[in-house]
């Protein structure tokens, strides 16, 4: 792995936890944090080592307080200098450019291993949709949650609209986002967009327990699983039945099961390999 300005990322026998690293500014995203999660994503996705379960936690006070000002005033979308283009191509430049920060947290949902977000504090606009694009979130009491884009003019456009009517449903989602509400770890457990709430000094030992577990169990089911799961929003029942199968096919055949089986015959733990 690279050296990173704005992530830190530790990785101890089979989970991994990265740390959003801009503490002294409640690890607001940049464009060079949204750069380097994109990168780090993709290194990580493609060559997972020994990685089972990743936790993302913020430094900090704060899992995420969204975006950095700072980017509205760069020129993020401004044409190159000199350039002379047509409205349609300054719209898929435009589109492109937003693709790449999706991209930096779609690897969460993509990755061949569970994410888990450990939220403190705040986890406002990116922040949330970071935590939503993973797949578990476990919440500190006290934290506060929220989709803030529409007090700058703008909407979620980091998957927000797309994760979060799958985890509360869409009336709730649009009623979240249209009124930019800032709810608590409770109300966030209630309604279904966390997992686990926790006291706030038992955070990283709670997704750590979690990522432990998940990490213990065959990683070629824990993929399947995965990827099964997502399937389930895009194809219809029959297509959605004929891939679980698919999945199920490479468990059935994989050395892992064979030691999944022998281990509780001859009651020992287990010692997979994923493969």
């Amino acid at each position: 792995m690279a050296d990173w300005n704005t992530l830190r990322l530790e990785v101890d026998g089979h989970v991994a936890h990265l740390h959003l690293a801009r503490p002294e500014k409640l690890n607001s995203f940049t464009q060079e944090m949204w750069g380097e999660l994109k990168t780090l994503g993709e290194q990580l996705c493609a060559d997972p080592g020994d990685v089972r379960a990743l936790v993302v936690i913020g430094e900090g006070r704060a899992f995420s307080s969204g975006i950095d000002t700072s980017v509205f005033t760069s020129d993020l979308f401004a044409a190159p200098e000199g350039a002379d283009e047509s409205p349609d191509a300054a719209l898929e430049r435009m589109l492109a450019t937003i693709a790449e920060f999706q991209a930096a947290f779609t690897w969460c949902e993509r990755a061949p291993f569970v994410t888990i977000a450990a939220i403190r504090g705040y986890a406002f606009g990116a922040g949330l949709q970071l935590a939503i694009a993973c797949d578990l979130r476990v919440a500190a009491e006290g934290s506060k949650l929220g989709l803030l884009e529409l007090q700058y003019g703008i909407l979620p456009d980091l998957g927000g609209t797309q994760r979060l009517p799958r985890l509360v449903g869409y009336g709730k989602a649009v009623e979240l986002t249209c009124t930019t509400a800032r709810i608590d770890a409770a109300e966030a457990l209630r309604i279904g967009l966390v997992e686990q709430v926790v006291a706030d000094a038992g955070l990283e030992a709670a997704a750590g327990t979690l990522a432990a577990t998940i990490a213990a169990q065959p990683p070629l089911p824990v993929r399947g699983v995965k990827r099964a799961m997502q399937a389930s929003y895009r194809l219809d029942r029959e297509a959605g039945l004929r891939f679980e199968a698919e999945q199920q096919a490479v468990c059935i055949r994989s050395d892992d099961m064979r030691e999944a089986l022998a281990a509780f015959v001859e009651g020992r733990p287990a010692v997979y390999r994923g493969r």
